[in-house]
């Protein structure tokens, strides 16, 4: 079987350098091209020397649509804005759309939904094999514990993450509505300050954490009479969201249109 050929959205970013070193250690992909937004310090510069590697002689360019008429996927891990418009070149050229952008609005997701009608959108708030376990493992504690027990959500990242929540936590906090059968949105406590007064039954609490160099922390919490259920996730390098990335890229191929996720590629549905 050929290697897959890839665009790497956000190229010079964090994760963008972290898909590109992936894409050189795993097998059975080759990478068609790197694009990142005009204006960014990185544009015309070495893909291998951005990813601590050898120069490859391939350069960033800010022009996606030459890269993804001769791609079969996109990983991107950008800004909804960059997100939605890769859809839009991804529906045009049919090829697998890798999303793992965070801070989506409801608008960009009925962008993306229309994407859909034409190209196989793989979208998840987290792309690691644990992290997407134990979302299952959330959704089932979820449904087998009553309403005596309270659910928080506890995050933490670097000092340089811009959206809270995060796209993990709201991924958990989806297992936690999905397990018990609510709406997240109309049961989601985000911040709490002064006198708010007693918890509500069934409400699912976030906290969001930002400092240093985290990766990413997450733990949900089940507090019932006299006990307590944490279950946590600690990433300790980028690479582990960049192999599931790769991974979702791959199961993707071949796919009928459609909005995918994490767990369609695990075969956790």
């Amino acid at each position: 079987m050929a290697d897959l050929r890839l665009v790497i959205a956000g190229a010079g970013g964090r994760m963008g350098r972290t898909l590109l070193r992936a894409i050189h250690e795993v097998p059975g992909f080759v990478l068609a091209g790197a694009v990142d937004r005009d204006g960014v310090p990185e544009i015309g510069a070495d893909t291998g020397t951005l990813a601590g590697l050898s120069p490859s002689g391939k350069k960033v360019t800010s022009d996606a649509l030459p890269l993804v008429v001769q791609a079969d996927a996109i990983i991107d891990f950008t800004t909804p804005a960059s997100t939605v418009a890769l859809a839009a070149l991804a529906a045009q050229a049919r090829i697998v759309h890798v999303i793992g952008t965070t801070g989506l609005a409801a608008a960009d997701e009925a962008k993306l939904e229309a994407a859909a009608r034409h190209a196989a959108l793989i979208k998840s708030g987290n792309m690691s094999l644990g992290v997407n376990l134990l979302a299952a493992l959330v959704k089932r504690a979820a449904a087998s514990l009553g309403p005596e027990f309270d659910i928080e959500i506890l995050e933490m990242h670097h000092n340089k993450k811009v959206d809270a929540p995060s796209g993990t936590a709201l991924l958990l906090g989806n297992a936690v509505a999905d397990g018990r059968k609510i709406a997240l949105e109309k049961n989601s406590v985000r911040s709490r300050d002064g006198h708010t007064g007693a918890r509500k039954v069934g409400d699912i609490g976030f906290a969001a954490l930002r400092g240093g160099t985290v990766v990413g922390d997450h733990t949900v919490i089940f507090a019932g009479p006299s006990e307590r259920i944490e279950l946590t996730h600690k990433a300790e390098d980028r690479m582990i969201f960049a192999r599931g990335a790769l991974a979702a890229a791959k199961w993707g191929k071949g796919k009928k249109p459609g909005i995918y996720s994490m767990a369609d590629v695990l075969g956790l549905s």
